[in-house]
């Protein structure tokens, strides 16, 4: 019934009824469901929507029903055009937008999704209608190449991109436009005219900052970076440890988004040359409060802007949720119930560290206790702990600050890191004074800590006597369980992944592949793996001014320390991470 070529089929959208007989005719649907359904009327709903909402089953594939994702490429087969997924992520914005009007894009329900010096790929539900494909490449001057999608995705992107392209259009138009940038630009040019940024205020500047927040959140990112260069200014989002560019904006605009944002985050707008900390509240689109960090570095083409985002309900996830389980988790809890002691927790930047410590601090901030913290900067604020911040300016940093908390009665301190001589001497007192101390410290493992701590001058028998135990932790991208694929082993990457040691290697594995849940990358969320080191008596023995930290590891793993990579493996074999995810973040096992 249906053909590809133009010249063999009237021009038409497709129905309800034509669909039901075609997938008749090729065995995907039975004559009963057909004769049930073919005297509906799908109201405005388009007919590749309502099919998919029937949760109709595939008679050609038992167990899997004719979802839209199975209707679009059933319909891609039978017309000769592909399928794609919209992801805004992999589509410049700024130039599909520009190669139609909004309103013709709504006219004809089309969006382009991919533009090039050859061709514009242009995405539609409506493979039997093409009166405009004409009219287009003629203004275009490009071939155009028909690509199908799901009509919702259609119709939500065309709102979205074209909103989006206006409002910088419009904020552009706010500001002269000029190509060097705003104040702060190392390489500032001298222009005729008025030189100025659109207003922060402005109703343009606003929409785009909307949209980017709305946007970070739904894309489950943790970071948005908005880092100005020459002539455009970069907005890429950080979702699951790794940077996607998401947007350019032009300079002007770039500038006045940052603006914007430092108005929000109660930051100094006129000071544009020295670094400044912020922070704001705002609100999911489902409802939930989100809070944001924000920093700014001054460059050579004006200021970068990075907001960390903080989810409140990423602390109330269970250790299980986290990652941390079984041994590893009774380790931790046993060291940080002790109610006196140093507990560090290790890893570098972005490793969930703070997520650890905050977790873990919430179920000891109890009535009968005092928590209090000492923060650079106060990372999220909570109201059953008593926090504080540095404050370089005033000469308040962190030992300064836990030698105030000794004062406040406290149970329980948390130092946000121990940098120095002067704050792992003021932890080992408070220690020592009956208090559990909670910090971090940027190592690669939990053997390498404790040496970190004499490395600063610690007294070892001071060390010895504080310390309760060490966590090293990293965070692991988790395979999305809508396409991860069943492979057999790599003996080579998995002896790589465990050596030294003697780990069962199972007979098979996951892979990443790669679905529209997981944008194309196989991967969706992140779990933790943990190195948990106790300071037993054994360990307590190598504490010594010359530290073995190979013997130290070795007494450790003894004792029942899994090594990250170790800890890795079990996730591996569980069928949650692939060996490469865990060779990436987690560090060689040195011996």
């Amino acid at each position: 019934m249906f053909q590809s070529e133009h010249s063999k089929t009237v021009e038409h959208r497709l129905s309800l009824k034509e669909l039901l007989e075609a997938l008749l005719s090729d065995g995907r649907l039975s004559a009963a469901d057909l004769r049930r359904l073919q005297s509906l009327a799908t109201g405005a709903v388009h007919p590749l929507v309502f099919l998919a909402e029937q949760k109709l089953k595939d008679i050609a594939n038992p167990g899997q029903i004719l979802d839209i994702t199975v209707l679009l490429q059933w319909l891609g087969q039978r017309t000769g055009q592909d399928v794609v997924e919209i992801d805004p992520l992999k589509i410049n914005v700024a130039a599909v937008a520009e190669v139609m009007s909004r309103a013709f894009a709504e006219r004809h329900r089309i969006l382009a999704v991919a533009v090039d010096d050859e061709e514009v790929v242009v995405a539609s539900a409506e493979p039997y209608q093409w009166s405009w494909q004409g009219n287009l490449e003629h203004v275009v001057r490009r071939r155009i190449r028909r690509v199908l999608a799901d009509p919702r995705e259609i119709v939500r992107f065309t709102g979205e991109f074209y909103t989006m392209a206006g409002s910088v259009r419009g904020a552009r138009a706010a500001g002269k436009d000029n190509a060097a940038g705003s104040i702060g630009n190392l390489e500032q040019m001298l222009e005729l005219g008025s030189m100025r940024e659109p207003d922060a205020n402005d109703q343009h500047i606003v929409s785009i900052v909307d949209w980017l927040l709305q946007y970070a959140f739904e894309q489950r990112a943790s970071d948005i970076h908005i880092e100005p260069r020459r002539d455009v200014g970069n907005v890429r989002f950080r979702i699951d440890g790794v940077l996607n560019s998401v947007y350019e904006l032009p300079a002007q605009v770039c500038a006045a988004v940052t603006s914007r944002i430092k108005i929000l985050g109660r930051m100094d707008v006129a000071e544009k040359r020295r670094p400044q900390d912020g922070r704001l509240k705002t609100r999911a689109p489902g409802g939930s409060e989100v809070e944001l960090r924000l920093s700014t570095l001054p460059t050579a083409f004006g200021e970068k802007l990075v907001m960390r985002i903080f989810d409140p309900e990423v602390l109330q996830k269970s250790f299980g949720e986290l990652g941390l389980a079984d041994d590893d988790l009774a380790r931790w809890h046993a060291m940080t119930n002790m109610g006196n002691g140093i507990v560090l927790v290790t890893g570098p930047t972005g490793s969930g560290k703070t997520t650890t410590l905050y977790s873990t601090l919430r179920q000891l901030a109890t009535e009968a206790v005092n928590v209090c913290t000492i923060e650079d900067p106060i990372e999220m604020v909570e109201g059953a702990f008593n926090q504080m911040q540095v404050n370089h300016g005033i000469d308040l940093d962190f030992s300064t600050g836990v030698r105030t908390l000794m004062r406040q009665d406290p149970d329980i301190i948390m130092i946000g890191e121990i940098r120095d001589l002067e704050t792992a001497n003021m932890a080992i007192q408070a220690a020592l004074t009956g208090h559990l101390v909670l910090s971090t410290l940027h190592t690669n493992d939990s053997p390498s800590s404790v040496s970190r701590l004499l490395e600063l001058g610690a007294p070892a028998y001071l060390v010895k006597a504080t310390l309760r135990g060490i966590m090293s932790q990293r965070l692991v991208r988790i395979l999305c369980d809508e396409c991860k694929r069943e492979v057999p082993v790599n003996e080579e990457g998995w002896q790589e992944l465990v050596q030294p040691y003697d780990v069962p290697m199972p007979a098979t594995v996951y892979e990443a592949v790669g679905c529209k849940h997981c944008r194309g990358t196989g991967y969706r969320g992140r779990r933790g793996i943990y190195e948990v080191l106790v300071n037993s008596s054994a360990v307590q023995e190598e504490i010594v001014t010359r530290i073995n930290t190979a013997r130290l590891r070795d007494i450790a793993i003894a004792e029942g320390m899994q090594a990250l990579r170790v800890s890795g493996a079990s996730r591996v074999a569980r069928g949650e991470t692939t060996v490469e995810e865990v060779l990436r973040v987690a560090p060689a096992i040195s011996h």
